[in-house]
């Protein structure tokens, strides 16, 4: 078990399966010491959650808990691509987070905390990053977050 590994089961945290992607796409990408991993959504063992806009049938704490989710699959693929060993990760570079929202609704960088906070609270400084948090009016099946992500590894 990696120190990673440690810290999650600490936090009372457990990784879900690393999702297979849902089109004609790959679920992450390496070049030199970077993964890119694709847009990850509220998927919990097989079935979507959160569906539906922050804002309208859910409020920004439940849209926290939805980013936190996606910010889970980012990790559960990341470690795909570590080999199973999240020690490997240097640092978190950045994240982009969408969440589904009325369009009056201003509060994405709220909602998207769920995810930032979850790699600072995992991975320490290495959990700092650049981020984006846009709203946008429909996602993928109809979920309410959606967050992709960049990462060094050793």
């Amino acid at each position: 078990m990696s120190a990673i590994d440690d810290r999650l089961f600490e936090l009372g945290l457990s990784l879900p399966k690393a999702a297979a992607p849902a089109a004609n796409y790959v679920p992450y990408a390496q070049t030199g010491n970077l993964v890119v991993i694709s847009g990850q959504i509220t998927l919990l063992d097989g079935e979507l959650k959160y569906l539906g806009r922050v804002g309208e049938e859910f409020s920004i704490e439940e849209g926290y808990e939805a980013a936190k989710l996606c910010g889970l699959n980012l990790i559960a693929q990341l470690k795909s691509a570590c080999g199973g060993d999240l020690d490997r990760v240097k640092r978190v570079v950045r994240l982009g987070g969408f969440v589904s929202c009325t369009p009056t609704f201003t509060d994405h960088p709220k909602v998207i905390n769920g995810a930032s906070d979850l790699m600072a609270e995992v991975f320490g400084d290495k959990g700092r990053h650049t981020r984006a948090a846009v709203g946008v009016l429909s996602l993928p099946l109809g979920v309410a977050v959606e967050v992709e992500g960049l990462f060094e590894i050793e």
